[in-house]
């Protein structure tokens, strides 16, 4: 179902001038301004994108500005990561954050002012095969045959009724406040929770899903097949166990696309995009150390200290080792995340009709969402549950020639989300064929019916329960968290999002003192920084997968 909502452009120029004592404004600031230090902990879509935002509002503002960025894992992106079919480098594949889509300002503008390339897909002898279908353990519900054509969408209508309607319409609405965000007077915002009470969302996120569909009158049998469906690819959640946003922004979700070779790379130039940028990688940090001028000492792997004016956490600080002395003004709640198997492979096989009942001749379709029937229960408290169809996605990602099997063969990349790690008896039943420990464990031949699989555990995503306040972004003066947004909406767009809106707030505090703007008035504010923020473009949808920022 394509979904289209309309462009909210924003030009916010403002033009230089010259002060009554005949010096700029950004002259003045300057003068009075000496370097700023600004240490980011994480590389990945916040960490990155503060960087990107704080260099780009400094140099605006004639601040003198160093930032250094520290990354405990060997690359930038965080949950944006590929790996490689065969371990063959040619070859990539998203692991974690897999797509972006147009609604994804701040992703959209950067991949198009840094002239990355979108990637195409190819699927080897697809013909007859559906593109996508809804399993609910026993039954496909719908079956999507042409990419949302004319005749998907009659069937749609004819099993749903009113219920596509009227849950796109409160998608655009709910989509529509969240931009709210991106704009004066709301950005930047100093506190998550008001910002979400301002937009009017946090009566949507203090509800499930479950009850604000039902309150919104959508009809339980779209509600339990289509978005549910949607909300377990998403977020591995059912309906009872999600908040309303994160519902609504599952269902913005056409329009998806990646950059060539990664969306790492988004990123990547995003942190190589100033000289005042330095990152280190493989870099833990350890110990924070507020001294009593305001500043802090960070301890690095080799013992050094190092001293920044300002911090900025861009990772979940509850899976660091991380030691803050002294504990912060606010500490983060521990919250719980979600525990999910993502398993990639390769077969020249595609999946077997008999395991979904369907008869020998049959073409299973390329991706599998599901759902569990409506009289099954399900833990409502954040445990992560497949329920009866045993997983909650399959899908053919692309076609490979496998360039280690004794004779090039296409073979097709499956994606697998579930809550428990796959298994040889798992994969036998879906691809017809006996599957061996050797190949799951990855030590089979390349001429194997799985020549080649890669499991990963992440911690992907807060289980996202409905609440009505969300973590500080300030933890004490000088000292900024990013991960609070995860909780309210977690995509690497919303982690961008949260990363500019640090950046911004810092540089206000650069100029203005720890109050914000201090004296400055708003129009000499202005002019210090002729900010213009280009374009907010069509927006589309939103379909998240995420791996867990990288920590320290």
């Amino acid at each position: 179902m394509i979904i289209q909502i309309a462009a909210l452009p924003l030009f916010v120029p403002f033009a230089a001038a010259l002060s009554h004592d005949g010096r700029s404004a950004g002259e003045r600031l300057s003068e009075r301004a000496a370097a700023k230090k600004v240490a980011i902990i994480g590389a990945g879509a916040a960490g990155s994108s503060a960087a990107f935002h704080l260099a780009q509002y400094a140099r605006e503002a004639d601040i003198p500005t160093q930032i250094d960025v520290y990354e405990r894992s060997s690359h930038v992106g965080g949950r944006s990561t590929t790996i490689s079919p065969w371990d063959y480098p040619q070859y990539s594949v998203e692991l974690g954050a897999s797509i972006f889509v147009e609604v994804n300002h701040i992703l959209m503008n950067a991949s198009r002012d840094f002239g990355l390339r979108t990637a195409t897909r190819t699927v080897h002898d697809d013909e007859g095969m559906a593109d996508l279908a809804i399993w609910n353990g026993n039954e496909f519900v719908y079956t999507m045959t042409d990419e949302g054509g004319w005749w998907d969408m009659a069937k749609l209508f004819w099993r749903y009724g009113y219920a596509p309607v009227k849950t796109n319409s409160l998608m655009k609405d709910t989509v529509g406040k969240f931009l709210r965000l991106y704009e004066k007077p709301l950005f930047p915002f100093k506190s998550l929770s008001q910002a979400v009470q301002d937009v009017g969302l946090v009566e949507v996120t203090g509800l499930t899903g479950e009850q604000f569909l039902k309150n919104k009158g959508v009809a339980d049998l779209f509600a339990n097949e289509i978005i549910q469906a949607s909300t377990r690819v998403n977020y591995a959640s059912n309906l009872g166990s999600i908040h309303g946003v994160e519902t609504m922004v599952c269902m913005a979700a056409n329009g998806a696309m990646q950059i060539e070779g990664g969306n790492w790379k988004i990123f990547d130039n995003m942190l190589s995009s100033s000289s005042s940028i330095s990152t280190h990688l493989q870099t833990t940090i350890t110990h924070i150390s507020k001294q009593p001028n305001g500043t802090y000492v960070l301890t690095l792997p080799t013992g050094d200290t190092k001293t920044f004016d300002q911090v900025i956490l861009a990772s979940p600080l509850q899976f660091s080792n991380l030691v803050i002395d002294p504990a912060p003004a606010h500490v983060p709640d521990q919250i719980p995340y979600v525990n999910l198997h993502v398993t990639h492979f390769a077969t020249p096989l595609k999946l077997s009709p008999a395991a979904f009942n369907l008869a020998p001749e049959a073409q299973v379709p390329q991706a599998i969402l599901t759902t569990i029937p409506a009289t099954e229960s399900y833990p409502h408290n954040g445990t992560t549950f497949n329920g009866s169809p045993g997983f909650f996605s399959i899908s053919i990602l692309k076609s490979l020639i496998n360039p280690r099997s004794s004779t090039a063969r296409q073979e097709y990349i499956y994606k697998i989300f579930s809550d428990e790690p796959v298994s040889a008896a798992f994969l036998s039943k879906y691809l017809g064929v006996k599957v061996t420990s050797d190949e799951i464990e990855g030590k089979a031949d390349p001429d194997a019916n799985v020549s080649w699989i890669h499991h990963k555990l992440f911690q992907s995503y807060p289980h996202e329960l409905p609440r009505l306040t969300f973590e500080e972004l300030k933890l004490d003066e000088g000292l900024w968290y990013t991960s609070g947004i995860e909780s309210f909406i977690s995509t690497m767009e919303t982690s961008a999002l949260m990363g500019r809106n640090v950046a911004r707030l810092i540089a206000d505090n650069f100029v203005g003192g720890k109050d914000g703007w201090g004296v400055e008035d708003t129009e000499e504010r202005q002019r210090a920084f002729e900010w213009k923020y280009g374009g907010l473009q069509q927006p589309a949808g939103q379909q998240p997968m995420h791996e867990r920022e990288g920590v320290h």
